[in-house]
């Protein structure tokens, strides 16, 4: 009986603070939007309202009519995709080499990866912003997806990695035995039965890419390069921070991530699940 209470008084207080950390999560998010929607003076009433109560779309149109909107959205969905592209293709390289090759020092390269995500991206903007310039590469796209990329490809080459060591290698030496390179068995076999895996790293790629601010700020100095995020802060001067224009354009950010979230998250938790695996 005890034991029945106390699996019981678990169960509660686990659920209570799931609640707990659900509302803490979701709040911020839930007033993003209501400001999004909210008059000038609205925003500033004390004390503050949850529902606005004269909602406006006039923030949204004031976004689209401030700046060159969809030409950062152009910009954004470019970048995001380039990252992510070359992101998947040099990280499922590198993770089919660790998983499937035994090369000295492999261990030490796989913890540098994984160290390569603990460190600040603010860190490496003075080399690489003397790199790109030697390159050439100032205030264009390239430089973008190539500075998104150098953070990508270790947590995408982890993550991969991760789910090529819970394929069989019998199922690749069956396809070479029936004549099939390695290359070959890697792109009929092995990646078709890894794209949880691969979707799973997509996503974080894709959306760390597109809510990148710093390389975008730093790295681009023209409005023909400009992402999302730098085109927002047009809504921080030095006299006021303009909160409901600033919420509106946040949601029509967050709209296309959250899309691409709820359309592969079947992939997510089986990718991040298997990806997380030691080999």
């Amino acid at each position: 009986m005890v034991k029945l209470f106390d699996n019981r008084l678990l169960k509660i207080s686990a659920l209570v603070l799931l609640v707990f950390l659900l509302v803490f999560s979701l709040l911020p998010f839930l007033w993003m939007f209501s400001t999004a929607f909210k008059t000038p003076n609205e925003v500033y009433t004390s004390p503050p309202t949850w529902i606005p109560e004269h909602p406006t779309l006039g923030n949204f149109g004031y976004i689209l009519q401030r700046g060159p909107f969809a030409l950062y959205f152009r910009n954004s969905l470019l970048v995001g995709l380039g990252t992510t592209a070359l992101a998947l293709v040099v990280s499922t390289l590198a993770g089919y080499g660790f998983s499937r090759f035994r090369v000295p020092g492999r261990g030490y390269l796989l913890f540098a990866f994984l160290m390569a995500q603990m460190f600040p991206s603010v860190l490496l903007i003075i080399p690489l912003f003397q790199l790109f310039k030697f390159l050439k590469l100032m205030d264009t796209l390239y430089v973008l997806i190539l500075a998104n990329a150098t953070f990508a490809v270790p947590l995408c080459t982890w993550l991969i990695k991760g789910f090529f060591d819970q394929i069989p290698y019998e199922l690749e030496e069956a396809a070479m035995i029936d004549g099939c390179s390695r290359l070959g068995a890697l792109i009929r076999v092995v990646l078709p039965i890894s794209l949880p895996g691969i979707a799973a790293a997509a996503i974080f790629v894709f959306i760390g890419s597109w809510d990148e601010f710093v390389f975008a700020l730093t790295f681009t100095s023209s409005d023909a390069v400009r992402t999302l995020p730098v085109g927002l802060q047009r809504f921080i001067t030095s006299y006021e921070i303009q909160w409901n224009h600033m919420a509106a354009g946040t949601v029509l950010v967050t709209i296309p991530a959250v899309l691409l979230f709820l359309y592969i998250q079947r992939y997510l938790a089986k990718g991040m699940l298997a990806g997380a695996t030691k080999g």
